[in-house]
């Protein structure tokens, strides 16, 4: 009897460390919170886990597509899916042109990043 009351503190004292303490991270309390000591604080994007959607628009047609087996391509983080390998190659030769946006260095496409 006395083991099983000292198994019960000890999974007590575990749990509390886990909940409480240095594992509060591992269990996924305090997201997006700042975390000082073991390394620093922890950007609120990288508590969460980023999930692909079901459909998007590609950019070059807008016609909406399923991502499942859709062509994709990174620019600038942001992933972006196409209907057809000929899309993503125009998107990938002038970005700017479907983003709207501008920048003063290129930056390489990646095709399915896996970060």
């Amino acid at each position: 009897m006395e083991t099983l009351i000292y198994f019960a503190l000890l999974a007590g004292l575990f749990f509390l460390m886990m909940r409480f303490g240095c594992g509060s991270h591992v269990m996924g309390h305090g997201r997006g919170q700042q975390h000082q000591g073991h390394g620093g604080s922890v950007p609120p994007a990288a508590a969460g886990r980023w999930t692909q959607p079901q459909t998007e628009i590609d950019p070059v047609c807008g016609m909406t597509v399923s991502t499942d087996n859709a062509r994709s391509s990174v620019h600038h983080g942001t992933v972006y899916y196409f209907c057809s390998a000929q899309h993503r190659d125009q998107f990938e030769a002038d970005p700017e042109r479907y983003t709207g946006t501008s920048s003063d260095h290129e930056t390489k496409e990646m095709e399915h990043s896996h970060g």
